[in-house]
């Protein structure tokens, strides 16, 4: 497994929420762009030309000029700015553009296309469109080298807020206008025994969009699939992206990754024991929330384990599911250069049937935030072969607070620390875990409410001390347990709360790992 590195090939990702954006001038009506001639265009001919596209051999692609794309390195990448005078307006949209250059971490341009009706004119390349030190490589690349990708910036031109750049890759800057956490068009062969595969956007169509903000139509190609997305986005608080995938399979796959994210979870209050930095939390999410096909809803506190981990969820037409921030306090990050608590969450809500099949976590070990170690995706239970035609349709939202069921309490805290009782001998490998609920029918309890209990459970080892009460501060109840295991292995934790047969919590489904931090020798 290759760990997805932010200074590499999402170099330029991590770098967005940090572009000095200044006073921009208000966007132009695409004064001094050139466009090609008029083209026919529409969403179906986009599929069809993905579907004959996979149908023929793949092509690799290759850099124009390797040796001098290496030498526009990070910083030769952000000095070339693109001149705010050149902004390109699609009409209607009311959503400025503004184009990224090619580099070290982004070789293969791509084409931006404007459409008009039934028709498409694409934005032609030019270095006057960029402004670039006298000395940048970039001067020595041929005069049509092409776009790397490109941000939608506020109608003010002050922020961009969305951008596409790099692999299938396009994040937004959410609720609270903190760029975070990632999304992708599709995952190929996550954690597996051979190199993962990354399938790349090659084309853009920029349009308005009669319910939203701006409608991206995108195709994609790969060594073993390729397609066509529609994405109609709509900003305004919440950023919302109805998205219609068409993917036809050239080669088997093994493992399909649908609407996956990408996110980064290097440490949290959980394990207090592996903090290597002054920063009490450090991430992006810090867990994986589901809302089941049977209408359960589980957590999942995210891990940086020792080594990679997938855990699957088993469902059938899931209700939805994201990587989410819950943790909204700056006290506890206390970073003010990157805002951790700003970070957008991001659900995913199935339209239609998907069938069989289940959510994948995978969690790469990492030991700095630079490192984008989390993904989560959907797989079908059926494998994706040679010549298969596949629809999956979503609403992808990137907020503060994902949907919920209000009546449930949720997990707000999970902590792992010596198992036994404090003043007294601690028992040698046993680990206590706790966990605080909060909101809904929990916040809703009376501090002396009766027949209030935990229901817990492990896939092995031994549970004791199970103890569920009202933490005395706030509305919050808390569920503490230890539990004494052998070996290694991971240990899978369920764990709710409920009155009599009414069921008060969302599930606390955690993968504890004997070897972490808090463990007791």
């Amino acid at each position: 497994m290759t760990t997805i590195d932010r200074r590499q090939l999402l170099a330029g990702l991590a770098a967005l929420g940090l572009v000095p954006h200044g006073a921009l001038a208000a966007p132009a009506a695409a004064s001094g762009l050139t466009f090609s001639e008029p083209r026919p265009f529409s969403f179906d001919r986009l599929v069809e030309e993905a579907r004959a596209l996979a149908a023929a051999p793949y092509v690799p692609e290759t850099s124009v000029d390797p040796a001098v794309m290496d030498r526009i390195d990070f910083d030769a990448h952000w000095k070339i700015k693109y001149r705010n005078d050149r902004t390109l307006d699609v009409p209607g949209a009311n959503a400025p553009i503004r184009m990224f250059h090619l580099g070290r971490y982004f070789q293969l341009p791509v084409t931006i296309n404007v459409v008009e009706g039934e028709t498409s004119r694409q934005v032609v390349y030019d270095p006057s469109l960029f402004d670039m030190p006298a000395d940048s490589p970039a001067r020595e690349l041929p005069k049509d080298v092409g776009f790397a990708g490109f941000r939608v910036l506020e109608p003010d031109a002050v922020r961009d807020w969305i951008a596409f750049l790099g692999g299938a890759y396009f994040r937004t800057s959410g609720e609270s206008g903190q760029f975070g956490m990632s999304a992708r068009a599709v995952a190929v062969d996550v954690a597996m025994p051979r190199p993962e595969e990354f399938p790349r956007f090659t084309e853009f169509y920029l349009a308005p969009s009669q319910t939203g903000t701006l409608i991206v139509y995108a195709k994609m190609n790969g060594p073993r699939v390729a397609g066509a997305l529609r994405m109609d986005i709509k900003k305004g608080g919440p950023i919302v992206m109805d998205i219609a995938n068409r993917f036809f399979v050239r080669e088997d796959i093994e493992r399909l990754g649908i609407a996956a994210l990408t996110s980064m979870f290097w440490y949290s209050e959980t394990d207090k024991e592996r903090r290597s930095d002054w920063r009490p939390e450090v991430h992006d999410s810090d867990g994986l929330a589901l809302w089941t096909g049977t209408g359960e809803r589980l957590w999942r506190p995210l891990n940086n384990p020792p080594s990679v981990m997938t855990s699957t969820f088993a469902d059938m037409n899931p209700k939805g599911y994201g990587l989410l921030q819950r943790d909204r306090s700056f006290d506890h990050y206390q970073d003010d250069g990157v805002f951790y608590e700003k970070r957008a969450s991001v659900w995913i809500e199935p339209k239609g049937s998907w069938g069989p099949g289940g959510v994948q976590l995978v969690e790469i070990p990492t030991d700095d935030e630079i490192h984008d170690n989390i993904a989560a995706y959907w797989v079908s239970q059926t494998p994706a072969r040679k010549g298969d035609a596949l629809a999956y349709d979503y609403v992808m939202t990137w907020r503060n607070e994902a949907p919920r069921d209000l009546t449930l309490g949720r997990v707000v805290a999970t902590r792992l620390g010596r198992g036994g009782i404090p003043g007294q001998p601690r028992p040698k490998g046993v680990t206590k875990v706790a966990i605080d609920f909060d909101d809904g029918a929990v916040a809703e309890l009376s501090r002396e409410a009766e027949d209030v209990e935990a229901v817990v459970s492990t896939s092995r080892g031994t549970l004791s001390g199970i103890d569920c009460y009202s933490i005395k501060v706030g509305t919050a109840w808390r569920v503490t347990f230890d539990i004494a295991v052998e070996g290694t292995d991971p240990v899978e934790l369920r764990a709710y709360i409920r009155q009599g047969d009414k069921t008060l919590s969302e599930t606390f489904a955690y993968q504890f790992l004997p070897l972490q931090g808090g463990q007791a020798t």
